[in-house]
């Protein structure tokens, strides 16, 4: 089987997928592509400073979709709000300044883990600020994942964790605010556009501090930047996808899945070998994604089934009903 057929078997088997499998799949795929930009970063970062890795990041990240841009015609990239895309990106940016700060100072598994505090977060702010529905599975499978990290990070929050630790979980609400203006606007515009300005604007703010602690790059870093230009816009574009495709709420508990992939990296990498308690909360975290997944699934297709039926029940009365007329 060709690659053009194997993706339009692909596609055609996927729209019978409900859409927070979708979202589920976008989010879980964004996750495994930001483990390997997280695992770069951290290399680049230990040896130039943050703010200029920074910078470096989204700017690649821009040339990177360039082509595209101008493939599709720069027209159809032009927002239909551009202050809220510099909104985002300034939002996006403050957490960026301190994520990037902590990200050569600790290892991937605790970076990561430390991350998953940002669910709770997003919940809270999808529910006040969209209404989205809270299933009862939803806060089931959020509870057990964030037990899960509590399990991985508590030892070191609450004795030797240190600065570095806290600065990396201050991020975590910040980013939440950037991920749900990133909701809002998919209401209005597509992901390519969301991908794109994201890239423009993160560029644009953070261009002062790189240029501030600007130093000369090796032929390396130049195609380390380059290659993390490429993951990053990557798994921009796959979170965005499952940002469309399904409630934000729904997507979290795959992020849980993170914490597999930033530990295989850290051991692969940095030779990281994950400590037990990691372990012990990598099962917990798994096991809430894929029961989540499960149940999500399986009440789609009820409440589909369910939909169906009323519609035929429905039609059956407008019949009976048309029959009996004289």
């Amino acid at each position: 089987m060709t690659l053009s057929r194997y993706r339009e078997a692909l596609v055609r088997r996927s729209q019978h997928w409900s859409p927070t499998t979708r979202g589920l799949l976008w989010t879980s795929a964004a996750g495994f592509i930001f483990s390997m930009l997280n695992a770069l970063m951290r290399l680049l970062t230990q040896q130039i400073d943050p703010f200029q890795a920074q910078f470096l990041r989204y700017f690649f990240g821009l040339l990177v979709i360039l082509p595209l841009v101008w493939r599709g015609g720069f027209a159809n990239y032009l927002p239909k709000r551009i202050g809220d895309q510099f909104t985002r990106g300034l939002a996006h940016t403050v957490g960026l300044c301190l994520w990037f700060s902590a990200l050569p100072k600790i290892p991937l598994a605790d970076m990561t883990a430390i991350g998953f505090t940002g669910p709770i977060f997003i919940m809270i702010g999808a529910y006040l600020a969209f209404r989205e529905p809270m299933r009862w599975e939803r806060w089931v499978a959020t509870a057990l994942g964030f037990g899960g990290v509590l399990i991985v990070v508590g030892p070191k929050l609450s004795a030797t964790g240190g600065w570095y630790h806290l600065m990396m979980l201050a991020s975590a609400p910040v980013f939440a605010v950037s991920f749900l203006l990133t909701k809002a606007m998919t209401r209005y515009e597509t992901p390519g556009v969301i991908l794109v300005w994201q890239s423009i604007t993160v560029s644009l703010i953070t261009l002062p501090l790189a240029l501030w602690f600007w130093q000369d790059l090796s032929a390396w870093q130049w195609l380390g930047f380059l290659v993390a230009g490429f993951l990053g816009s990557g798994g921009h574009y796959c979170l965005t996808r499952g940002f469309a495709a399904a409630d934000i709420s729904a997507t979290q508990s795959a992020k849980f899945l993170d914490l597999v992939w930033s530990a295989l990296m850290g051991f692969l990498l940095f030779a990281d070998i994950p400590s037990q308690s990691t372990i012990i909360g990598g099962l917990v975290i798994s096991g809430a994604t894929i029961w989540l997944a499960r149940r999500e699934s399986t009440g789609a297709r009820r409440r589909a089934a369910a939909d169906a039926e009323a519609r035929a029940k429905a039609a059956a009365d407008a019949d009976a009903e048309s029959t009996l007329q004289p």
